[in-house]
């Protein structure tokens, strides 16, 4: 994986520019520590930061290559897992490689097929191409988003780059946020509206879009979608061909030339990874490294929730014993996962999920220690339906983002300013129901099933892309690139059309995975109930939150005050438990809330944003 910028101007002279491209290409330096490479013309301006995982020697960006005259150029960002066939394909049309690197297969893809060529690619990718003879820049992004990409349209300028401080080292964008913004932030974050940058002039590429930029302006294209339509194979036959998806997916991200692993949590999801990997590298004489998290006392604090069953230790020990893998488990105690709030929206570039994201990213400088690549069993829960909001009326009936339901839990903090100006409720209610506009029906659905097609939808669009985000930039703060097997969007799509009596298999969530992967798990990992990623139990948490809010609270010059009700606050920290529900997803409740404030004083200050 990779870091990756970039400025064009079709008009003006971009020459005596460098310095700002080499000020952005700098802010990307942890996302590829290996090596960095820059490409100039007079409108067109590329960099590159690499972290190299397959061809270390051929594979440096930006590249260029000729064909019939006309030169084209990219830097990318990701890991293509079809390679073998694209490149096989592009031989059989007369095309010649220099490496075994994706990027030259990606370019000579692009080359052949245009901006077609994202319809054959399988992978996880962001990445931009220059035509210097057509003077017009393709960019382009993976279907789920796994991989990052800002922009800026600035008059004739396009600015890009894989995260937002990049684009903000660019004198012409500022960190400046109106209304919209606002809302984005106090209401749907750590979500963010597809394609929302939070910035004024600021954009993301949209998950399974591409962008090309002329003369005549920008055009967007939307170049894959699920598609709806009656499930016709035999519940055997959904069970062998879930199991071929899932393992033919996960075989394929372990290609590398840098030492791999697996996270290892002893759910089910991070279980199968762990296990085909694990069996792929004994046939081949190696033993695999997996990895683990846990908190100072946790075993001493932990108790049972709808949203924690059950603690992870037992199983990971069972499944690690189980397939031979070396183990490894890092501990954290509280005051590393508050210190590291701050790291972690400095990775982010934004308010993120608290905790669940600091731990997330001690976990990966502890990883990158051993290992460069991981694969992670992440958008298992929503492409099968795992989470609570499948399942429970209370939430499936809501008319709303199903994990963040308790809107006003949230809103209670906030300044009557801030609440009257962005307009919470309203603001939610249109970005759930333009989402809803875009589900794919299938025509004679029942009501319910309909509805089930739309909580799938909400997921995969949203609550899968915040968790994707946050996974992305945790891990590549550190140089870590971790793949997802589950986003295979062979397997998304071929189970998006599964009824839900055979998704719900024995009548368990998730049950069709698990019965499609019974021959590889032991059984107590198998039929083991869902468990999230593991957070902090211990209380020592929330008293050091809650010191550190108070501290931010008796400072004047906090960037917040003004966007929060400080006496509501202060009496609801002296009533933790009127929060004590999650507020977002699974794991956010009060502790969380006062981490997500602290996070929202250190985005405001460090990014000295501008509130308009």
């Amino acid at each position: 994986m990779c870091g990756i910028a970039g400025w064009v101007n079709l008009v003006e002279d971009l020459s005596l520019e460098r310095n700002i491209l080499e000020d952005m290409s700098e802010t990307l330096r942890n996302r590829g520590p290996d090596s960095s490479g820059e490409w100039f013309s007079p409108h067109a301006m590329l960099v590159h930061r690499r972290l190299a995982v397959v061809d270390p020697e051929g594979g440096l960006q930006p590249m260029v290559r000729t064909l019939n005259g006309k030169s084209y150029v990219i830097t990318y960002n990701g890991e293509l897992y079809n390679t073998d066939e694209l490149r096989s394909a592009l031989l059989s049309l007369g095309h010649h490689f220099h490496t075994r690197s994706d990027t030259e297969v990606l370019l000579v893809s692009y080359i052949e097929w245009g901006p077609q060529c994202v319809e054959y690619l399988n992978g996880i990718y962001a990445f931009a191409i220059w035509d210097e003879k057509e003077q017009c820049l393709f960019m382009a992004r993976d279907r789920f988003g796994v991989k990052p990409l800002f922009y800026s349209l600035n008059g004739q300028n396009l600015i890009f780059g894989s995260e937002m401080k990049a684009l903000l080292k660019h004198p012409m964008v500022k960190p400046v946020v109106s209304t919209q913004g606002l809302a984005e932030i106090f209401t749907l974050c750590p979500a963010r509206t597809p394609g929302h940058g939070i910035y004024e002039k600021v954009f993301e590429v949209k998950p399974a879009h591409s962008i090309i930029f002329t003369g005549d302006g920008i055009k967007e294209s939307c170049y894959w979608t699920l598609s709806s339509a009656p499930h016709e194979d035999s519940p055997e036959e959904t069970i062998e061909k879930v199991s071929w998806w899932v393992k033919d997916a996960i075989k394929r991200q372990l290609v590398s030339d840098v030492p791999l692993c697996t996270f290892l949590s002893g759910g089910l999801d991070s279980s199968i990874i762990s296990a085909v990997a694990a069996i792929a590298f004994k046939e081949e004489g190696r033993i695999l490294d997996t990895f683990s998290i846990d908190y100072v006392d946790n075993e001493k604090h932990f108790k049972s929730s709808l949203f924690q069953p059950n603690a992870d230790a037992p199983y990971v020990r069972l499944m690690s014993e189980a397939f031979g893998t070396h183990h490894h488990v890092f501990t954290f105690d509280t005051p590393e996962l508050v210190e590291a709030l701050k790291d972690a929206v400095l990775a982010r570039d934004f308010p993120g999920m608290a905790d669940v994201d600091s731990s997330l990213y001690l976990f990966c400088r502890e990883i990158k220690k051993f290992a460069t690549v991981a694969l992670s069993g992440e958008c298992a829960d929503e492409v099968f339906g795992g989470y609570p909001w499948f399942h429970h009326r209370e939430f499936f009936e809501t008319p709303t983002f199903p994990w963040a339901r308790l809107l006003d839990e949230r809103l209670k903090v906030l300044s009557p300013d801030l609440s009257a100006r962005i307009n919470a409720h309203e603001y939610v209610r249109q970005r759930y129901e333009e989402t809803l506009k875009q589900v794919p029906r299938l025509p004679g659905e029942s009501a319910l099933e309909a509805r089930r097609r739309e909580i799938f939808y909400l997921n995969i669009t949203w609550f899968m892309s915040t968790l994707l985000d946050r996974k992305d930039r945790m891990s590549m703060a550190h140089g870590l690139e971790v793949r997802v097997p589950y986003c295979d969007h062979r397997l998304v799509q071929y189970v998006w059309n599964i009824p839900w009596s055979l998704k719900m298999y024995d009548n368990r969530e998730k049950g069709l995975l698990r019965k499609a992967l019974e021959d590889t798990l032991p059984h107590e990992i198998l039929w083991r109930k869902k468990s999230p990623y593991p957070k902090t139990h211990n209380p020592s948490y929330t008293q050091a939150v809650k010191e550190r809010m108070l501290d931010i609270l008796s400072d004047s010059n906090s960037r917040i005050l003004p966007l929060i009700d400080r006496k509501t606050l202060l009496e609801l920290m002296d009533r933790p438990a009127e929060l004590g529900r999650p507020w977002f997803g699974q794991l956010m409740a009060f502790p969380q809330l006062l981490a997500w404030l602290i996070q929202v004083e250190t985005w405001l200050t460090e990014y000295k944003v501008q509130i308009q």
